[in-house]
């Protein structure tokens, strides 16, 4: 099994140049659900962590943009994004981010917007952040779940409705706005492979909740973020990320499956393209079972046999492996599944 890279190439191939991260935040506020919160002090001790330590700031669309064109990345380079239209983004975090002119972009459901309710942004403070550069992108039409067919329908005709819910929201975002990026954030972090290929087929770059560094073979259908709120918020945490690099792995036929059944799934396969690393020191881990054991199959691919049922919910697997041609930096990749109630039945959102 061949997993450390020609020294040639490890001489002459920088793989942070490659690499660059995504922070997902939504409120900065101590006053909003903990889960979803950053407070004002902890998100500005985040902003100067990035500013004293030279991280590069940029644009989520100057980094799509590297992606799809496949230039180089600059290192240390971090985009930052917040899901939902709330308030407390313009009051408590814009004048944080002027402070320091971090660019960055706000994922909006145009019909809660519409709605006017006191926590949100109306349309004129969103038209008002986007003249001053501020992107403001797609998180549907309404907060709705990618991955939750509606009773009644075919996956078909629910993907259908979906398309026309979806370009209507980026009309509007468009109209209200003056910007069209065709970005869209899954609410709930939740999708399916069916889901995957549609958001490629309505020509959108879509991004997930489940941690892990991009690159320039991050699959724009599913762009990791890191969770930087509560419980996540802390600089010990974020510093790991932050350094973090991507894992490029594949997953073939059933393992590209997220929705699981409770006690169906028993086991994942992963083909690894990545080989800067060295497979003792590769760690899984799956929320709420903990360290996982790997079994090496065929070169570059590896099993996980769980130790238990996932648990019922939102579940992620992380792997991560110390690089050998880059110390103290780690790949990272994750995994989600939703996984139901016996029955196909879905846990409360």
């Amino acid at each position: 099994m061949k997993f450390l890279l020609p020294a040639l190439l490890l001489s002459c191939f920088h793989f942070s140049s490659f690499a660059a991260v995504i922070l997902q935040y939504h409120h900065v506020s101590d006053k909003t659900p903990a889960s979803t919160s950053i407070s004002q002090e902890q998100f500005q001790i985040h902003m100067q962590y990035l500013s004293d330590n030279n991280f590069n700031v940029i644009a989520l669309s100057d980094l799509m943009n590297s992606i799809k064109k496949q230039q180089p990345i600059t290192d240390k380079t971090v985009a930052i994004t917040f899901d939902d239209a709330y308030l407390d983004i313009l009051l408590n975090g814009k004048p944080i981010l002027d402070k320091f002119n971090y660019p960055f972009t706000i994922f909006i459901n145009p019909a809660i917007v519409e709605r006017g309710s006191s926590n949100y942004l109306t349309w004129q403070q969103l038209k008002t952040m986007a003249d001053q550069g501020v992107i403001i992108a797609n998180h549907g039409m309404e907060h709705d779940s990618m991955a939750r067919i509606s009773e009644g329908l075919t996956e078909q005709q629910w993907l259908i409705k979906h398309t026309e819910l979806l370009l209507e929201a980026e009309s509007i975002i468009k109209e209200k706005t003056g910007q069209s990026w065709r970005y869209f954030a899954y609410p709930y972090g939740e999708y399916t492979p069916a889901v995957q290929q549609w958001v490629a087929q309505n020509d959108f770059i879509a991004f997930s909740q489940q941690s892990g560094a991009v690159g320039l073979a991050t699959d724009l259908t599913s762009v990791p973020r890191f969770p930087a709120s509560k419980p996540y918020d802390q600089i010990s945490s974020l510093r790991d990320k932050l350094k973090s690099l991507p894992f490029n792995m594949t997953l073939r036929n059933e393992n590209a499956s997220t929705i699981v059944e409770y006690n169906q799934s028993k086991s994942v396969t992963f083909d690894v393209v990545v080989e800067d690393f060295l497979p003792a020191q590769l760690n899984c881990y799956i929320s709420g079972l903990g360290r996982q054991k790997i079994e090496w199959q065929e070169e570059n691919s590896f099993t996980i046999n769980y130790s238990a049922s996932l648990p019922i919910g939102r579940v992620r697997c992380n792997c991560t492996a110390p690089s050998i041609s880059e110390p103290g930096r780690y790949y990272w990749y994750s995994k989600p599944w939703f996984v139901l109630k016996e029955g196909m039945q879905w846990y409360p959102l």
